[in-house]
């Protein structure tokens, strides 16, 4: 099952639901791509992704790639944060970890309002 998601956009934040799961490295970047594409034809500085019934298979080395692609390819401007299940977690940490090294304003969280909260903070 692949990656599905389904973006709107409000008031300058760019909401992203996200399901299925990422069987590949390819279609982690082009989902990754689509945010960042999304977010700049719509002029939103702000971004949630939802992925809570996302399930992430990528290894560690893929893992590794995808934040650093998406690091590279991401204006520095956008302040993202990605909602993920608790099974999920230690995977989205160090995937952000790797993105906030590489200059990515982005935060992963467990529960939705912590996201939301963070996103409105200046």
């Amino acid at each position: 099952m692949a990656i599905r998601y389904e973006i709107k956009t409000e008031n300058g934040l760019l909401s992203v639901k996200v399901t299925g799961k990422d069987d590949n490295l390819e279609q982690v970047l082009d989902y990754g791509m689509a945010i960042i594409e999304a977010a700049l034809s719509n002029s939103c500085s702000k971004v949630l992704c939802d992925e809570t019934e996302l399930v992430y298979t990528l290894g560690t080395f893929d893992t590794f790639q995808a934040a650093n692609f998406i690091s590279e390819h991401a204006p520095d401007v956008a302040k993202v944060a990605i909602v993920c299940s608790p099974e999920n977690i230690i995977d989205a940490d160090f995937w952000e970890t790797v993105a906030v090294n590489r200059g990515l304003h982005v935060r992963v969280f467990k529960t939705t309002s912590d996201a939301e909260h963070w996103l409105m903070k200046e």
